[in-house]
């Protein structure tokens, strides 16, 4: 029975190891992420976040229908 308690124990302490592992893990994607998203997002105040449209740009296209 005690070995068995033991066990218990152990596999408990296992599980909270590793929810603790898990949580760095996705704390720290959910920061790499956050990082990549500011570095496309708006830098500069006033423009938006797609960014510029030249003026050249209507002459690429047909006009449609």
């Amino acid at each position: 029975m005690f070995e068995y308690e033991l066990h218990r124990m152990n596999h408990a302490q296992l599980v909270r190891e590793a929810a603790a592992q898990r949580l760095s893990h996705e704390a720290a994607e959910s920061a790499g992420s956050a990082r990549g998203l500011r570095r496309f997002g708006r830098r500069s105040g006033g423009q938006d976040p797609e960014g510029r449209v030249s003026g050249e740009g209507r002459s690429r296209f047909v006009r449609a229908a």
